[in-house]
């Protein structure tokens, strides 16, 4: 049974998407703030957060930042009542791993977190599947994909789901371009027309924690007005 933390500080949408997701089968913790929620991830130790953004006292985004603190692979949805590019972009730089709109619908809330979920469970999909070795080496970078780990000059690397999805996909196929549908579709999902800005800044995460020069990235590289490539030099 899934445990999911849920951070809302209002009690008529707190009390009605924790009955939504446990008619779904998960077992649910709900706090109103932000320093409760800090707590139960310590004392609950959750499979999922779902984050409200809008929280008063601690804010949102500092919670989300407390929790990566604590535990940098802890799927976390963040739900936020505007739809504003650039709420949405922070939270999502923060260390977010999806998020959904408020007024949160019960069955969307519910894909996104069998979604992380799944992606927290170490499934690639797509173009990281089977039939590649166990570990791959990039330079200074390995990728062990059957332990599902990172290193970096032989230091590991704790990526969020996302973020460790994401480098699957990408460097299981070194040279090819991924559309950002393409990297939505196989990473977070999303078979509708998506959004990109959740790739955008899961790429931005990964690449300072690989240490990338934002301006000439070794690893992950851009190709303007698509996506992304692995560059396997």
């Amino acid at each position: 049974m899934p445990r999911v933390l849920l951070i809302e500080d209002d009690r008529a949408v707190r009390e009605g998407v924790a009955l939504a997701l446990r008619r779904q089968g998960h077992e649910v913790t709900a706090v109103e703030t932000g320093e409760a929620g800090l707590e139960r991830v310590r004392s609950f130790r959750p499979d999922v957060v779902v984050l409200d953004l809008m929280l008063p006292g601690m804010p949102g985004l500092d919670v989300c930042r407390g929790i990566r603190a604590l535990d940098q692979t802890l799927p976390i949805v963040m739900a936020t009542a505007r739809g504003d590019d650039e709420d949405i972009v922070v939270g999502l730089e923060s260390g977010a791993d999806d998020y959904v709109v408020k007024p949160v619908q019960a069955r969307v809330l519910e894909a996104r977190i069998r979604a992380v979920l799944r992606r927290a469970g170490g499934g690639t999909g797509g173009p990281a599947g089977a039939g590649i070795p166990k570990i791959d080496t990039y330079g200074e970078l390995s990728v062990d994909r059957a332990g599902l780990t990172v290193a970096l000059r032989g230091e590991p690397i704790a990526l969020a789901p996302s973020e460790l999805r994401l480098l699957l996909t990408l460097s299981g196929s070194p040279g090819q371009v991924f559309s950002r549908q393409q990297l939505l579709e196989a990473v977070w999902e999303h078979s509708y027309h998506g959004d990109a800005r959740l790739v955008d800044a899961c790429v931005k995460r990964l690449r300072a924690k690989m240490g990338e020069p934002p301006r000439d990235p070794r690893y992950i590289q851009t190709v303007r007005g698509f996506g992304y490539r692995f560059a396997a030099r």
